[in-house]
């Protein structure tokens, strides 16, 4: 099963694509110590359904399926559920319909999740995100006639946490170390394109990461480039919009003076809401000469949407 390279790119993905590199992470996060001769297979699906969260690379390993994703911004208590539509897909991909009804027991490989938060706010070494804690039940009858659990292992990336972890991966410490250099040429007042060719020259320079800087920076620029200019600019939209949907629900529905015209007045606010967020990131990325098709694989907003903004 070949790799799926339709999807979009990411620096993290091209980087890790590599089984060498893949396999020395794997091996820092999962404490094994799987030689060359161990084989890595990509399976890489398409992100239709986790656009936001990034779904970077897949991959089977000693029969366990690994789904590997890195996170910038802000993490969704909803990832367990979005990782669970993610594995049937590749489930899917891989099982033969009438296998699936034979008598004998399908052996599949091992499922495992793990995401590598790299955002800005204040997150603990590693947290156990789990699908169970989005059940509606919630006493002790939950599970008695079966139930399904799904685990998310999530590990902090940045520089300033998991030395141990970054220090068993060289090429998870460059990567994280390349993206605080970003994150510190920005924050002392650099425009974006600089703070990304500044921190290229700088790792060059200190022999982080060097060959594959050296070799692809312009690729690099270009992805890092939509990467962080996205993820900025769709979470600061995204809460502005949910803001004016709450004051503008809350507002015509003092005005109705009846719950059920709050009810309609928030709603009719989120949705306007929405609509100005998505307004918001269009006219942004047409700005930067951005086609629509190319908006519509970025966002995730159809090409249909896009055109009527």
């Amino acid at each position: 099963m070949g790799a799926n390279r339709e999807f979009k790119s990411s620096l993290f993905s091209e980087l890790f694509s590599d089984p060498e590199r893949l396999r020395e992470l794997y091996n820092a996060i999962a404490d094994t110590n799987y030689g060359k001769d161990t084989p890595i297979e990509l399976n890489t699906l398409e992100d239709i359904l986790i656009k936001d969260l990034k779904n970077d690379v897949s991959f089977v390993i000693d029969d366990k399926f690994v789904v590997l994703i890195e996170h910038q911004s802000t993490l969704s208590e909803n990832m367990p559920l979005r990782i669970l539509l993610y594995i049937a897909r590749l489930y899917e991909r891989i099982t033969k319909y009438e296998d699936v009804y034979r008598d004998k027991l399908l052996k599949i490989p091992t499922p495992e999740f793990i995401v590598l938060y790299n955002g800005e706010k204040t997150f603990p070494d590693e947290r156990i995100y789990r699908l169970s804690d989005a059940y509606k039940a919630s006493d002790e009858s939950v599970g008695k006639f079966g139930s399904m659990e799904l685990t998310v292992r999530v590990l902090n990336i940045n520089p300033n946490g998991n030395a141990e972890l970054l220090g068993k991966s060289s090429t998870l410490a460059g990567y994280s170390e390349f993206v605080g250099q970003i994150r510190r040429n920005k924050n002392s007042g650099m425009e974006l394109l600089e703070a990304i060719r500044q921190a290229i020259e700088y790792c060059i320079d200190k022999g982080v990461l060097s060959a594959f800087l050296t070799e692809r920076r312009s690729e690099v620029e270009n992805m890092l480039y939509t990467e962080f200019d996205i993820d900025v600019a769709k979470a600061v939209w995204q809460e502005e919009a949910r803001e004016e949907g709450r004051e503008e629900g809350r507002e015509d529905g003092l005005e109705r003076g009846r719950e059920d015209g709050l009810a309609r007045g928030r709603e009719e606010g989120r949705e306007e809401g929405r609509e100005e967020e998505r307004l918001a990131i269009v006219n942004a990325l047409r700005s930067q000469g951005f086609d629509d098709e190319k908006i519509a694989g970025l966002t995730g907003i159809s090409l249909e949407t896009i055109i009527g903004l």
